[in-house]
């Protein structure tokens, strides 16, 4: 669908491309939340490390990387708001800091497991803050720059945090491996790059005025209908955003950690950079599949969900280690297109006032899918991994079912302009 307030809305070409910095300010919120991403997802191949120089047990392994969507939940929430009332830079800045912070309570983790905890909530918290702020902030720099592609925004936003997420783990797990006292050293390439990037986030053109009279409490102001859609489609398929890419990364290289002996430190940083690359080289297949009116996207991000969980199961029986990466590959396909389509969604349903806000609510859904790879954990006890990955394809394919017919049947799909759509829409226009 076109945004035809987008088009409307905009200011005058000299303005706009100030605002913009030629169309390409944006990178420098994308190398900002590529900075924050990287320190989120750095952890992933170091769990086998604390297994083995910490000997801590699995399970606290895997409830330190949950521990993450507990401080990010919270970060979401407040830093969203607080970045559509003050603006986009006053959340995002301190966000790197503390970012950074985080990776220096990881370094003391040699000391007492927990500086591990710490560490991980104070990570968490500085995503959530990153993320809703940068990817409006992203979404806006684009559309101020040009207005050719309505939907450029969210596949930027998702590449930005992505390359984060994929290049991170790699530099921390090969560091890990071959550098000394690893607990120390894996975190200190993040500290350098987090720091490197707040100076180009400071010169990066403001998007959204301070509004000193704007509370927290502010609904979210969407037509009763874009409420509904929200609510009943976007929710429901946000979990599987992080779902499957914690699956890929924190819980399958495990399975055959004990087959591939020292080399499973270097496989798990390979694995978790392959299922972010595989999210990153979705993104045209997205834009292909993408329709209007018609829940194309919805069907193949969940579809791919599914076939990577089914065939982790297969790949967990046989414990071959290329099955897994296989696997992992499928899954952080699945995680791409889940993403942008989620996206997209939030950035078509909201307006400037509230774009951080809905952002927020969507990433805090996104990142319930962390604690995926913990209640696997818990529940081998019960049951062996290839029985508990095809059990959790069911609600996969359930979550399938129903957020295709819902977006099939839903009277607010993509079509055109309509009623409410001024609340609906974002509008440039309010954005200085």
């Amino acid at each position: 669908m076109t945004n035809p307030t987008a088009r409307t809305c905009r200011k005058s070409p000299k303005e706009d491309d100030q605002l913009s910095g030629g169309s390409r300010a944006w990178l420098a919120i994308a190398l900002g939340v590529a900075a924050v991403g990287w320190g989120a997802n750095q952890f992933a191949p170091l769990l086998l490390m604390y297994r083995s120089e910490l000997g801590v047990s699995t399970t606290t392994v895997q409830a330190t990387y949950a521990l993450y969507a507990v401080g990010l939940i919270p970060g979401l929430l407040l830093g969203g708001p607080y970045s559509d009332r003050y603006g986009r830079r006053r959340v995002l800045v301190p966000a790197l800091i503390t970012s950074a912070l985080a990776s220096g309570f990881l370094m003391l983790a040699g000391s007492g497991l927990g500086w591990l905890f710490i560490g991980r909530l104070v990570a968490g918290a500085a995503s959530g803050a990153a993320f809703s702020s940068g990817t409006a902030w992203i979404k806006e720099l684009t559309v101020s720059g040009s207005c050719r592609d309505e939907h450029a925004g969210a596949r930027r936003a998702t590449i930005g945090m992505t390359t984060g997420f994929a290049v991170g783990p790699l530099i921390a797990g090969l560091v890990a491996q071959a550098a000394p006292n690893p607990v120390l050293t894996s975190y200190i390439p993040h500290v350098a790059l987090t720091l490197a990037a707040v100076p180009f986030v400071l010169h990066t053109p403001e998007t959204h005025k301070a509004d000193e009279d704007a509370t927290f409490r502010l609904p979210l102001r969407l037509p009763e209908a874009s409420r509904r859609r929200f609510w009943t489609i976007i929710a429901p398929l946000a979990p599987w955003v992080f779902g499957a890419s914690s699956v890929a990364l924190a819980y399958l290289p495990g399975l055959v950690r004990d087959q591939l002996g020292d080399r499973a430190l270097t496989f798990s940083a390979l694995v978790t950079m392959l299922t972010m690359v595989a999210g990153i080289l979705v993104q045209p297949l997205a834009r292909r599949v993408h329709h209007p009116e018609k829940p194309h996207l919805i069907a193949t991000a969940l579809g791919i969900v599914v076939g990577g969980l089914v065939l982790g199961s297969v790949a967990a029986a046989s414990a071959q280690w290329w099955l897994i990466a296989i696997a992992a590959l499928v899954l952080g396909a699945g995680y791409g297109c889940c993403l942008v389509c989620g996206l997209m969604e939030v950035q078509r349903l909201a307006s400037a006032e509230n774009l951080g806000r809905l952002t927020a609510i969507f990433q805090a859904f996104a990142y319930l899918g962390f604690g995926a790879p913990y209640l696997l954990a818990v529940l081998e006890r019960v049951l062996p991994p290839p029985e508990l990955l095809l059990l959790a394809s069911a609600p996969a394919v359930l979550t399938l079912a129903w957020t295709t017919y819902r977006a099939a049947h839903e009277p607010d799909r993509a079509g055109g302009p309509r009623e409410g759509d001024g609340a609906a829409e974002l509008l440039v226009g309010d954005v200085e």
